[in-house]
């Protein structure tokens, strides 16, 4: 999946940054940032592919980008990033070691299924399997960040949470934090989870996807950059990281 600061195409679709799947994934690695192309655009159940991609103006590559994102890698030390959860508390990731913690990034006014609602109906899913094995439960932390906090509020991400929590939202609570990075340490955050939001008025436009295991002692295990990933997955990285553990 890649980024695309996409020009408008009449009668269908404004001028805007989003993510799209590729058709042949081996592309990407062709792909540099700032690369102009040409593509064709199809429409599929799972979002929009390209196809027939052609690079008609190479990116400088001794100009560097404004912001440089960092790519999560198995072995990276998460920082110790702090956050305000649905509770209106203060939470930080260093305070969950010792467990595997599972965060992915979202925003309330997300309007498309394949993106934000996806995540958070896998992450619904992802803790209903591990609340079916009170040890792998008790190891366990669900973390859905917030990139737009000026909107999501502690108070709109209860509501947002307490959706997918169902009458178990308390307990979820406990096990499954919502939470936002304040607008002062938001892009540092994102940057280091390589997160690209744009963003028009005040309301998010598009933005790419992120969602990282991270391990009980803090470093990264497993990253998945795309919509792609199943609860099953996540479930099986989980507990191999746990056996490896014993």
């Amino acid at each position: 999946m890649i980024a695309l600061d996409t020009e408008a195409i009449p009668g269908f679709m404004e001028a805007m940054t989003m993510a799209y799947t590729l058709q042949d994934p081996s592309i990407a690695s062709e792909l540099r940032p700032g690369d102009t192309i040409t593509a064709q655009l199809q429409l599929v159940a799972q979002g929009a592919v390209l196809s027939q991609i052609v690079i008609v103006q190479q990116a400088n590559l001794n100009v560097l980008p404004p912001v440089q994102y960092h790519v999560p890698q198995p072995g990276d030390a998460v920082p110790d990033f702090r956050f305000r959860n649905q509770n209106n508390r203060e939470i930080s990731l260093k305070q969950f070691r010792g467990k595997v913690l599972v965060l992915t990034f979202i925003y309330t006014r997300c309007p498309f299924p394949e993106y934000c609602l996806r995540l958070s109906r896998n992450f619904a899913q992802l803790d209903r399997m591990l609340a079916a094995d009170p040890k792998l439960y008790a190891k366990t932390h669900l973390l859905s960040i917030s990139f737009d906090p000026k909107y999501d509020t502690p108070a709109v991400l209860h509501n947002y949470g307490s959706a997918y929590a169902g009458r178990n939202a308390k307990e979820t609570f406990q096990h499954w934090d919502f939470a936002a990075p304040s607008p002062a340490k938001l892009a540092s955050v994102l940057q280091w989870f390589d997160v690209g939001v744009t963003s028009s008025n005040g309301a998010v436009v598009s933005h790419s996807v992120s969602t990282a295991v991270i391990g009980p002692d803090g470093k990264i295990r497993a990253w998945y950059p795309t919509n792609t990933w199943t609860p099953q997955q996540a479930l099986n990285d989980i507990q191999q990281i746990l056996t490896k553990e014993k």
